[in-house]
């Protein structure tokens, strides 16, 4: 028993034998490429802010691969030390830009919970919550300090990043360290329209616990729309690990997550109390 995830029994040989085959998550990596038609989210992002919501690319695309999840639990699966595990939350991290106080850029990753009652209202919410408090130029987040922490005294961070790999391979990392880690996480999100910048297909980290990274790049033009038309496709960049799902059930995932793009306003809709590890 892990802190963030229980063992799953019962899998088919095959599905036993893949950690084995490939022990490490850049052997499993698959990659995919889809086009999400831009104009619609757009709209819709304009209609709520008329009707005085704040919605993002960012909380759509996290709504809409959260609803999915819940009804294909399989890609919040993870693999560590060749066993597959059933996560015990749902949560998604990304990366936000900010200004040091010399005026440099500079990163910081976020993490985000959901719940099963989470709608695409109280996720924009999250996400806003979580940015206006790490905007500020000093790094004042726990995974911030942390890693601070770790570098203040030469040869440090070897040991305890070292250690913390080693812990987290047999389950001993405490709780609390993966609660601040972006890399133990269901998906990582990164949002390179914000920098118009062409979309990548960013690897797993090996380190931690991340199975899915989903990268959205600046939009571009329709090949299908007619001439003449401005119509735009929000490109998008996947990187997922074998290992947690069959191509079947990869495949489901995908179509409701698609469905959820095209429409939306079903990601209003609430999945009240139903629990995404009950599944």
């Amino acid at each position: 028993m892990r802190p963030d995830g229980t063992r799953v029994k019962g899998l088919t040989p095959i599905v036993q034998a893949l950690p084995y085959i490939m022990p490490k998550r850049f052997d499993a990596q698959n990659w995919a490429s889809d086009y999400v038609d831009e104009e619609i989210i757009k709209q819709y992002i304009r209609q709520k802010r008329r009707q005085g919501q704040i919605v993002t690319h960012m909380s759509v695309l996290a709504a809409a691969y959260y609803k999915a999840a819940l009804e294909n639990p399989k890609v919040n699966y993870f693999v560590m030390n060749r066993k597959v595990y059933r996560r015990n939350h749902f949560c998604f991290s990304f990366v936000i830009l900010k200004t040091r106080a010399d005026g440099t850029p500079d990163e910081t990753a976020l993490k985000v919970f959901l719940e099963p009652g989470d709608d695409v209202f109280t996720i924009s919410r999250k996400i806003r919550e979580h940015v206006e408090r790490n905007q500020n130029a000093a790094h004042n987040n726990r995974t911030d300090r942390f890693a601070n922490l770790a570098f203040s005294i030469p040869g440090l961070a070897r040991c305890v990043f070292g250690l913390a790999y080693h812990l987290d391979q047999h389950g001993l990392l405490p709780r609390w360290i993966i609660d601040l880690s972006p890399f133990h996480t269901s998906l990582f999100i990164t949002n390179l329209a914000s920098i118009n910048t062409r979309f990548i297909f960013h690897h797993c980290y090996e380190f931690g616990t991340t199975s899915v990274f989903i990268c959205m790049g600046k939009p571009v033009p329709d090949p299908a729309a007619p001439s003449g038309s401005r119509k735009k496709l929000l490109p998008l960049g996947v990187v997922m690990d074998e290992r947690i799902a069959t191509g079947i059930e990869y495949s489901r995932f995908f179509a409701a997550f698609e469905r959820y793009l095209k429409q939306p306003e079903l990601l209003e809709q609430r999945l009240g109390t139903e629990c995404l590890v009950g599944k």
